[in-house]
């Protein structure tokens, strides 16, 4: 039986059909282009020839002909080259992301950020090799937005088996995917999608009344100018164009209303036209794709025909041409065009586009799943809360260095307090944790072996930070983070936190009480979640709650002077610390803890 061919070896095989066909190309533009100038130069040599009248001027046409054909062969070939070269870049990006080398190559997604996000920043979600970054193959705004809310807040069960479905239907059309990156081209659209909606559906700016003077305007233009060139008397001529004038002082306002984000959107409407055309011919099977199909079918001609419109209002950007269409009131003209465009079409742009930007985020849990072939689609379970993980790891981290553990949290422990050393693998369990768990509830493919989840809010405290602007400390603000975080607690779906170094900004006494409530407060609400700490005293909260809670570790061991660690999640509280040892190694304390010799 023929073993398939992996995601790294199809996508370096369309890689290079590509680039040999470009080669092919550009060696047929060369022989092509040296037609033209070779046919240029004759035509100088003829060009002379007939000046001193030695033969016809006729037969300067052959390589006016020969110039103009190979012209036209040129831009063809440029064409095709461009399209070949977009494909190119397409797989360039995929292996890039197959081999690790993908980080700040792509669309951080800052701007989807909210400022006091219960678990965005601390889970790396935006920014420079951020889970968005790695996931982000879409080409539109309304495409990015969907992604960057799915992220934001989980889904529900169906919607997310419903997604699943989706990312499996699309995950082997690799021809598709290609159209669609070509047809974005790498280029980030110029508009915010809620801007284009409110454009459709904005009120007329262009009254019956005004129409109607252009009109007449425009033929008045027309017919004085007509009069002014036969030589009849300029001044009917220049009353009309007084009289422009004077419509365009007063209604230039409201044209560019009409107008202003139309242009400006141009790249934006022209992409997804080019997407709704192209999904549209694709045969599809996942139900929720073929509703999306279905909701886009009448938007793919529609906003063509609005595309042209806008060509045609952008056709006149020369000085001359502008000072000639002004004669006529052309930019006028397109507003009234524009304008019975919206009246047809512009309640359903916002529905045009949102089905553009769910195609596009399926598409990238689509890609996503292609290209981490290992990486399962988690199972939903409805019952409960529930985090039963094998084998997982952090899908930002390259897979040559990651190292995978077990987590499981429900019934039986809630929760995990997570102790161990500085750099030995705690803060990267609970991110480990959290982005598998976005990963899960957004309906993409998790880093694991499998992975069984249910519903859950999401929240934790790894990157609260203190603020000298807002006057606000770190323990400040981790209780104010931790305060959301109950009240997400109480909410209709069960909370999965993670407390980077719990209430860290206290004394330990405080510290261990304050801890053993919070943590009693989020199992009594159904909470499951991990804590970390260095404080060992905190590990007997065990105690006080019992199966609810259990305690884990991370070792760390002291080799040639050096701290070296495993990242391997063991049972139980931490036995041993090697960090006086390596104060001794480095000589900063002296046999039983005096301090080392002196420097000076």
């Amino acid at each position: 039986m023929e073993q398939p061919i992996s995601p790294r070896a199809e996508y370096e095989r369309r890689r290079a059909l590509k680039q040999a066909e470009v080669s092919k190309l550009r060696q047929g533009d060369d022989k092509v282009g040296s037609v033209g100038l070779w046919a240029a130069s004759i035509l100088a040599i003829l060009g002379v020839a007939a000046l001193l009248g030695l033969l016809q001027p006729v037969w300067i046409l052959i390589p006016v002909a020969v110039m103009i054909v190979a012209r036209i062969i040129h831009v063809r070939y440029d064409n095709r080259i461009q399209v070949l070269d977009a494909g190119v870049r397409h797989y360039d990006r995929g292996l890039a992301r197959m081999e690790d080398r993908w980080a700040g190559q792509g669309r951080d997604g800052r701007e989807y950020e909210p400022a006091d996000h219960i678990y965005a920043g601390d889970l790396d979600l935006f920014g420079k090799g951020s889970l968005f970054e790695l996931l982000c193959t879409v080409q539109t705004r309304t495409g990015e937005k969907t992604l960057a809310s799915w992220l934001l807040r989980p889904g529900e069960p169906a919607e997310i088996r419903e997604r699943q479905a989706a990312a499996k239907d699309l995950r082997e059309r690799l021809d598709l995917r290609e159209d669609l990156a070509r047809l974005g081209g790498g280029i980030a659209a110029g508009v915010r999608p809620e801007e284009l909606a409110e454009w459709g559906v904005a009120p007329s700016e262009l009254s019956p009344a005004i129409k109607v003077l252009a009109r007449l305007l425009t033929a008045a233009s027309l017919i004085t100018l007509g009069l002014f060139l036969a030589g009849v008397s300029p001044y009917p001529f220049a009353a009309a164009i007084l009289s422009i004038l004077m419509f365009n002082w007063r209604v230039s306002g409201r044209v560019g209303r009409v107008t202003g984000l139309a242009e400006r959107a141009e790249r934006e409407l022209d992409l997804v036209s080019g997407v709704l055309h192209r999904v549209g011919a694709e045969s599809l099977t996942s139900p929720r794709l073929r509703s999306i199909q279905e909701s886009m079918r009448d938007g793919a001609s529609a906003l063509a025909r609005l595309a042209r419109l806008i060509q045609r209002l952008q056709a006149v950007r020369n000085e001359l041409v502008m000072a000639l269409a002004g004669l006529v009131l052309w930019r006028t003209h397109c507003a009234f065009a524009l304008e019975n465009w919206r009246a047809r079409w512009g309640r359903d742009v916002k529905r045009w586009l949102e089905a553009v930007g769910e195609i596009e985020a399926l598409g990238a849990l689509a890609v996503y799943a292609y290209e981490n072939p290992d990486d399962p689609f988690p199972e939903i379970v409805e019952q409960g809360a529930r985090f039963d993980g094998e084998q997982l790891g952090h899908p930002l981290l390259p897979r040559r260095s990651c190292v995978r553990n077990d987590v499981t949290l429900g019934d039986a422990p809630r929760v995990l307090i997570v102790s161990g050393s500085n750099m030995s693998g705690k803060s990267t369990l609970l991110r480990t944790v959290g982005v598998n768990a976005v990963l899960a509830l957004s309906g993409a493919p998790v880093r694991a072996r499998r992975l069984s989840i249910s519903p859950l809010s999401i929240g934790a405290t790894i990157r609260v930070q203190d603020s000298l602007q807002a006057g606000m400390s770190r323990f400040y603000a981790e209780i104010n983070r931790i305060k959301q975080l109950m009240e997400a607690a109480s909410g209709p779906r069960p909370l999965l936190f993670m407390l980077e170094e719990v209430l860290a900004g206290t004394n330990s006494q405080d510290r261990k009480t304050g801890a053993e409530i919070l943590l009693r407060e989020f199992v009594a609400r159904k909470s499951i979640g991990l804590v970390t700490t260095h404080d060992l005293a905190l590990a007997g909260a065990v105690d006080a709650l019992g199966s609810a809670a259990a305690n884990v570790h991370f070792e760390d061991q002291l080799v040639d002077g050096k701290l070296t660690f495993d990242y391997v999640l063991r049972r139980g509280v931490v036995t041993k610390s090697n960090a006086l040892a390596l104060m001794r190694a480095i000589g900063l304390l002296e046999g039983n803890g005096g301090p080392g010799p002196s420097t000076k």
